[in-house]
């Protein structure tokens, strides 16, 4: 009696595993299918239409897998400057190919554009993209980017571009022997965009003030000497130059915000007197011409106008710093003349027209003897 061989069971709706080497081999040519897939849906575009062509992108988005082959994408379109703006719409479009544009596509590009001749780098760098290069070639690629940045942006649309990025100093971008504001000032102004150097130029100036009036209070509370803090600014006065007149006012802000003005109304103009007498000293040496001497009258002026509390000993103030060689008659005159801030003028003008009178008249007996 022959016997019925026993049917296997059935594993029929049951998903088998594939083996790991079996899938790796199909992924490898999958972005190639991808591309092809691509290339098909673009063939009927005719060539030069990025209207229609962008129009076919964003249909084939429903069907293909843009975001699992993002890269395969990217480097279609990084071949040709044109399609840059296909490849803005579709982003658009598809707000999750941004990510990956940014975060693998765009780092593989840069990585290997030292290899690229000057012709290719300028093809494909219109795209606002972060950057993070550390060979020389960056100053040529980022001086193509910010070129083609500002023909369609301005200068302040570019720093707030860079600041979202996260680029902090443009200096990075240079040569490690090359990295001072002198040759940065030079290159982008002989790149043709002398806007992006004064930009920076400014950029600096303002750190180097915020350093200096930082660095000033903590000498002050420190109790380091006059002497000591007059050294220190002139040493930094010859390392990186400011305006005179920038200068004091900044000198003026550093050793002033150590002072506490906590103390009751009624103390208020001795502790503003003893503290501007004490600083006096440290201002002096740096108030050595007459624009300077008005530029450090307007910095009180402000400074009084900001904190209600002083707003009154403003005279006082100036007489201090009259008497202790800061800041000379004549400026004083000039600065209630014609020299003064808009802020509370009118008020300051009033308070110091006794000390004006007076100043204008010994100069008056002065030039009778």
């Amino acid at each position: 009696m022959s016997r019925t061989p026993a049917q296997k069971p059935s594993l029929s709706g049951v998903r088998i595993k594939a083996r790991k080497g079996a899938v790796k081999a199909q992924a490898k040519h999958e972005p190639t299918v991808f591309r092809d897939q691509l290339v098909k849906h673009l063939e009927s575009v005719p060539e030069g239409d990025f209207e229609a062509t962008t129009n076919k992108l964003i249909q084939a988005g429903s069907t293909l897998e843009l975001n699992k082959y993002a890269e395969a994408l990217f480097e279609l379109f990084f071949t040709l400057k044109p399609y840059v703006e296909v490849l803005n719409k579709l982003i658009r479009r598809y707000k999750y190919l941004q990510r990956p544009l940014e975060t693998e596509a765009i780092p593989t590009l840069l990585q290997y554009i030292h290899r690229w001749d000057s012709e290719l780098r300028g093809q494909d760098l219109s795209y606002d993209w972060p950057l993070d290069i550390s060979k020389d070639v960056s100053t040529q690629v980022i001086s193509v980017i910010f070129k083609a940045y500002l023909a369609e942006q301005s200068m302040d649309h570019l720093s707030k571009a860079l600041k979202a990025g996260n680029i902090k100093d443009l200096l990075l971008f240079f040569p490690p022997n090359k990295r001072d504001s002198k040759t940065l000032e030079a290159f982008f102004k002989g790149a043709g965009i002398p806007q992006v150097a004064e930009w920076y130029t400014k950029k600096q100036t303002a750190v180097f003030k915020e350093a200096i009036i930082s660095e000033l209070k903590d000498a002050t509370e420190r109790g380091d000497t006059n002497d000591d803090i007059i050294k220190s600014l002139q040493t930094k006065q010859e390392e990186n130059p400011l305006p005179e007149a920038d200068l004091a006012h900044c000198i003026w802000q550093g050793l002033m915000a150590s002072v506490d003005w906590s103390a009751r109304p009624d103390q208020i103009e001795g502790l503003a007197l003893r503290e501007v007498t004490k600083y006096a000293p440290i201002l002096e040496p740096f108030c050595d011409n007459a624009k300077t001497q008005v530029a450090l009258i307007n910095s009180v002026q402000g400074y009084c106008y900001e904190d209600t509390r002083i707003i009154k000993v403003f005279p006082q103030i100036l007489k201090v710093l009259y008497n202790t060689d800061c800041i000379s008659d004549q400026a004083i005159i000039y600065w209630h003349q014609k020299g003064s801030k808009p802020q509370g003028r009118q008020h300051f003008l009033n308070a110091t027209a006794s000390l004006v009178k007076f100043l204008q008249e010994q100069d008056s007996d002065e030039e009778d003897e």
